[in-house]
């Protein structure tokens, strides 16, 4: 019989609480600073009082897990299973998974903590590629092993609607963000390993969302040569605030382009929220694991 292995991931991965339980997997809450006031994600501070706060100018800083609680939820998982694959959100993006890396040192291998630069929704794809891969019996290392070498095997781009966030959290100065606003600039990021960096500056929502369109397109051509074929990869997308009609309107438009995909439509992590605000529209790509992962090519102990 192989080992049990946990697997854990933290909120920043748009897990919540309740889905961690279907899926069986554990999620670690992020910390959030709101006036100086102590916040836990899907625990003490629900999607819809963040934004509340976020749109009445509180000073809103995120933070990284304390590290007694990792260590504990570390210690509590060991106590059923035999290994745990840790699953932070990206190392460019937060120290807590340089912190996290340092502390399983102490846990002889028995905790692998995974630095594959994704947060969000593809952060939760690499989730459930771990869970798959750990039902098939594979080990904590393997899953590891695996999930680093594919970490570039997705995409997210976001439209902002407003730089006044991006402004307000250093993001961009504030001449940039005064420029942005007289020339009602509405730029697209992009998340592609790992940091948040600007791709494209679009007049109006129309151009930036075409914009976003082409870019996966062109992933999915170029960098992932999997061009014609719609079963080897996933397409999600996400927002930030309320789900109303511009992403009712969002998810309907990227259908049109990939007719026949399940499009998973999800909330961005509050953490990326923190820094673009509200009314972001976003869309992803993600590789999906091979239909036989346990292939020599995936799986390094596999001959």
């Amino acid at each position: 019989m192989g080992k049990r292995v946990a697997v854990l991931t933290d909120s920043n991965s748009g897990i919540t609480q309740n889905c961690a339980k279907g899926l069986g997997v554990s999620v670690l809450p992020m910390p959030f600073y709101i006036n100086d006031e102590l916040f836990y994600e899907d625990i003490t501070l629900t999607q819809e009082q963040f934004y509340r706060h976020l749109e009445a100018d509180a000073q809103i800083h995120t933070s990284m897990p304390v590290v007694g609680e990792v260590l504990d939820r570390w210690d509590s998982l060991l106590k059923e299973y035999d290994e745990i694959v840790y699953i932070p959100m990206s190392s460019g993006l937060s120290s807590s998974c340089a912190t996290a890396r340092n502390l399983a040192e102490d846990y002889d291998g028995r905790v692998q903590v995974v630095d594959n630069q994704r947060i969000s929704v593809t952060q939760r794809q690499s989730v459930l590629d771990a869970v798959r891969l750990a039902q098939l019996g594979w080990d904590a290392a393997a899953i590891k092993e695996y999930l680093e070498r594919t970490k570039f095997d997705s995409s997210i781009y976001i439209y902002v609607p407003t730089l006044k966030y991006l402004k307000k959290g250093g993001r961009v100065t504030p001449a940039a963000a005064a420029l942005g606003t007289l020339l009602r600039i509405k730029p697209v990021l992009q998340i592609q390993g790992e940091k948040l960096d600007a791709f494209a500056k679009c007049r109006t929502v129309k151009a930036s969302k075409a914009t976003m369109l082409k870019a996966i397109e062109d992933d999915i051509r170029d960098r992932f040569a999997l061009e014609g074929q719609p079963d080897s990869y996933w397409i999600a997308g996400a927002y930030s605030g309320a789900r109303d009609e511009e992403v009712e309107q969002w998810v309907e438009e990227i259908r049109e382009v990939y007719p026949g995909k399940q499009i998973i439509m999800q909330p961005l992590s509050l953490s990326i929220s923190c820094h673009i605000g509200p009314g972001a529209l976003a869309v992803t790509v993600s590789k999906k694991l091979p239909e036989n992962p346990d292939e020599a090519a995936c799986r390094p102990d596999v001959q």
